[in-house]
Order: C-alpha cells, then sequence, then structure tokens
C-alpha cells in the first residue's frame, strides 16, 4: 500500500461497500426495463437526457483518462495534453455532427438497439451486422483496461492483491448488469460523473498547496518540470506518442471518431424524442470538458512531486494519497474507481448486447430448422445476452492476469482497431447514397486487418498514425468497391430509408 493510514483505508472500504450496494440496488430497479432485447440494450426514454449525458461522457472517460493519461503525462509532459484538449474540444464537435443524423437513421430504421444493427439496416446486410458484432469483440481489451485500472488502485490504495482486485470488479459490474442493463449502467454512471466531476476539481484545487505559486500556480508547476527536462515542457515531445505534427493531427482525428465506438452511440439510440438530443449533447459536453482537462495536470503535479515512481500508472493514487487529507483521499479514490467501473459496464453491456441482438438474432434462424417467432427470438436473444456477459467477464479476467505496461495504449489498441473498421461505413452511409454493403463490409475488414497488421508487426510505430492510415485505407476501398458494386435499386431502398 502506499499508505498505513488506517482512517484511509477503512474509510475507502466503507465508502466502496456504500457504494457496492447502491449500484446493485440499481440494478434491481433497472430489472424491470431490461425484460426485453431492446429494453436491455437501450432503456431507451426511461432515464432523463441529462442523465443519458453525463452518462456518455462518463463512459468516454474510462481508466484511460483518470489512470493511463495521466501516467503518459508523468512520462512525457504536456506534450500529453493535446490529447487531453482533444477529448473535449474534437471529441464533442463530432458528436455534435455525428449525434442528430444518427438518431434519425435509427428512428427512421426502426428504432434499432445497436451500432451493428444500425449499420446492418443502413446497408440492408445481415452479413455486416454480424462481422461488425464480432469486431467489437475487440473491446475485451479495452475492458481488460479497465480491469487492471481497478486492481492497481485496489493493489495501491487497500492492499488487496492485483488478483482479487480483478475479481472483485468483474464480479460487481456483472452482477448489475445482468440485472439492470442499460438502465442500470445510464444511472449508475450518472452517479459516477458526478463523483468524477468533483475528483477533477479538487485535483486541480489542491496545486495551490502541493506546488505553490499562488495565482501562478501553473507558472510554477510549467518551471520545474522544465528543470526535470525541458522535454517535459515541449509542445512536441521527443519520445512517446506525441512526437511530431502527424501524431498529433492523427490523435485530434482518433478523438474526432472515438465517439463512433459501439458503447458510446449506444447512448444516442437511448434517447426517446429528437428535442431530447439538446440536452443530452449539453450534459455529455460539460461533462467530459471538467473529467477530461483537469485530471492529467494531475499527472504532471507528480511528476514534479514524485519524481521516481516505479509506475507511470500509480502518479494519480499517488498524488491523490499524499496531497489530501485522509476521509477527503478516501472520496477522491472512490471517485477514480467510479470512474473505471463507469466504462466498464458500458463495455459489457456493448459487447453482450450485440453477441445477443447482432450475432445470435441474425445466425439463429439459420440453425434451426424450425421457424421462431419474434417474440421467441428476443427472449432467446436476451438470454444469450445476459449469459455472454459471464463469458465475457471470465475472458476478459484472464487476459487480465498479466498486467500490461501501459493502460492507455493497450486501451487505445482496443478502440483504434474498431474506429478502423467503422468509421467509413457510419460516415459515408450518411452522406453517399451509393455506398453499399459490399463496400462496407470491405472497409470494415480492410480498417481493422491492417490496423492489427501494423501495429503487431510494427510496420507503423505509432499507434495513433496507424489507425489513421488504417482507416484512410477503409474509406478508399469503400468507395472503390461501392463504385464497382453500386446498383439502382441498393440507391432507390437507401433514398426511401432516408426520407
Amino acid at each position: 500500500m502506499l499508505t498505513s493510514s488506517s482512517v484511509l483505508l477503512w474509510t475507502v472500504i466503507l465508502l466502496l461497500a456504500v457504494y457496492f450496494a447502491a449500484v446493485t440496488w440499481v440494478g434491481k430497479k433497472g430489472r424491470a426495463h431490461s425484460q426485453s432485447m431492446s429494453g436491455f440494450a437501450t432503456a431507451r426514454g426511461k432515464v432523463s437526457p441529462w442523465l443519458v449525458g453525463a452518462s456518455f461522457a462518463t463512459s468516454y472517460a474510462s481508466a484511460n483518462l483518470f489512470i493511463g493519461v495521466p501516467g503518459l503525462a508523468y512520462e512525457h509532459g504536456t506534450a500529453v495534453l493535446w490529447y487531453t484538449l482533444g477529448c473535449f474540444g474534437v471529441s464533442w464537435v463530432g458528436l455534435l455532427l455525428f449525434a442528430k443524423t444518427f438518431w434519425r437513421y435509427g428512428k427512421k430504421f426502426g428504432h434499432v438497439s445497436t451500432l451493428p444493427e444500425w449499420l446492418g439496416k443502413r446497408y440492408n446486410s445481415k452479413a455486416l451486422q454480424a462481422i461488425v458484432s464480432l469486431l467489437i469483440l475487440f473491446n475485451v481489451y479495452y475492458i481488460v483496461g479497465q480491469n487492471v485500472g481497478l486492481a492497481t488502485i485496489f493493489e495501491t490504495v487497500i492492499g488487496i492483491p492485483y488478483f482479487w482486485g480483478i475479481i472483485i470488479g468483474v464480479a460487481i459490474t456483472i452482477l448489475y448488469i445482468g440485472l439492470g442493463g442499460a438502465f442500470a449502467q445510464i444511472i449508475t454512471d450518472g452517479i459516477q460523473g458526478i463523483l468524477m466531476a468533483i475528483t477533477s476539481i479538487f485535483i486541480v484545487v489542491s496545486f495551490f498547496w502541493t506546488i505553490g505559486g499562488g495565482w501562478n500556480v501553473f507558472g510554477v508547476l510549467t518551471d520545474r518540470l522544465h528543470s526535470i527536462d525541458p522535454n517535459l515542457t515541449a509542445a512536441i515531445a521527443d519520445g512517446g506518442p506525441y512526437n511530431s505534427a502527424l501524431a498529433i493531427m492523427a490523435v485530434q482525428f482518433l478523438l474526432f471518431s472515438f465517439v463512433l465506438m459501439p458503447h458510446l452511440l449506444n447512448k444516442v439510440l437511448s434517447i426517446e424524442k429528437e428535442e431530447d438530443l439538446a440536452p443530452f449533447t449539453l450534459s455529455a459536453g460539460l461533462v467530459l470538458c471538467i473529467i477530461s482537462t483537469l485530471m492529467v495536470l494531475g499527472g504532471l503535479a507528480a511528476r514534479v512531486l514524485f519524481p521516481s515512481l516505479q509506475s507511470a500508472d500509480a502518479a494519480i493514487p499517488t498524488y491523490v494519497i499524499e496531497a489530501f487529507p485522509s476521509v477527503i483521499a478516501a472520496i477522491m479514490i472512490v471517485g477514480i474507481i467510479s470512474a473505471i467501473l463507469s466504462s466498464t459496464d458500458s463495455l459489457y453491456l456493448g459487447i453482450t448486447t450485440s453477441i445477443g441482438n447482432d450475432l445470435y438474432r441474425v445466425v439463429a434462424p439459420f440453425l434451426t430448422s424450425r421457424k421462431m417467432s419474434a417474440q421467441e427470438l428476443d427472449n432467446k436473444s436476451l438470454k444469450v445476452a445476459k449469459g455472454s456477459l459471464i463469458v465475457v467477464g471470465l475472458l476478459s479476467l484472464y487476459f487480465s492476469l498479466e498486467r500490461p505496461e501501459s493502460l492507455a495504449f493497450l486501451i487505445q489498441f482496443s478502440f483504434s482497431a474498431i474506429i478502423s473498421g467503422i468509421i467509413a461505413p457510419i460516415t459515408l452511409g450518411y452522406f453517399w447514397n451509393r455506398a453499399n454493403h459490399y463496400g462496407a463490409i470491405a472497409a470494415v475488414v480492410t480498417g481493422a486487418s491492417l490496423y492489427v497488421t501494423f501495429t503487431s508487426l510494427n510496420l507503423i510505430g505509432n499507434i495513433f498514425i496507424a489507425m489513421f492510415f488504417s482507416a484512410a485505407a477503409a474509406f478508399v476501398i469503400m468507395g472503390i468497391v461501392s463504385v464497382l458494386t453500386a446498383n439502382a435499386k441498393e440507391e432507390n431502398l437507401v433514398l426511401e430509408k432516408s426520407s
């Protein structure tokens, strides 16, 4: 443990017990709204759009923004601010541009429940729907990142061994998602968002007594970072992922595209009325602004105060414990844990609903000679989705046993693979009537395959640049294939759906 304070230890344990009891209770309350596949996946219209917006922001944040990216800031300095500033500015612009059109298409297609289903309806292709559902399995690595972040907090603060920390996090999340589905996930994420925002604000306020310098506190922080290593205050760092203008542009492209992640776009599908999109996007932007731009500064402060940490990912837990009284530190630690859980539950929900709704529902009719009614197929799809929670949880647990070197890189690998495959079909599906399912399938396979190839074989060392080129190739391939295979019947179908 970082500290032997019994006050901190027992306060954290007490708060966690209350917190876990509360989210489990919410899960039970949400059971009434998760008796159908659609209700389990979206809880459409059952939650205030303001709370759905906060849930979007907290699902966006995850262990990446609260543990991983501050760890990168600890290592590479202020160049990492390109990432965090883009999280709010660029990602929010992306949400504003995509949300309304995505929602309108979803309604015209018959209130779809998942991104793969949206793509399947847009391109009139069950095969595309199933392929994208398989691509979403990359999010297992994203969950692994959350598991590791949570276990690191438990190990660092409470002294719970890494292995048991992972088991606790997986078990609690599966319990309340299995009970309450999207309703439980959105409600608990809204509560977690409040804790995350408070934690982020406290971090920056604490600079006045940890860094010093009064109103010139950020000037003092910059000077002290510069005295350690001038590279820590450079706009473009010599090492790390922010080492060139091209890399920074690729980061902004990634952050613009990140709102297309299935577990985030599903929040748009939870909105019942179009007029509710305004409070949804406003709430998402406000909460995201606070939690994405403030926490990373704690990583910079930790580098000044604790320059010899064995693990950069321990920067924020170390800073919180040393900078605050035990009771306040305990509240903030629980806030960090809630940040991790807020993405984990969204990811579990996104993967499992996709398995039930987009894989089983599509494949099952071809595997049985008996024709199932729509209600029977829906019931079985829901059972498959809930049952797959356990399978996905055990799979993520297995992959989490070996701690990765960097949470940020592991998480960014997972979502970059997905975005590389889906950005072309979604974007061209909005604006180009000649886009068809042949081109969409070719884009998904090309983008994801190229990204995995570039990164696994180290053909492109920077993961952000690898994603940029993979996504660009997907656009090109989709354009070529769609032009070569387009026919008037498909174009008329798209025009009919869009009208």
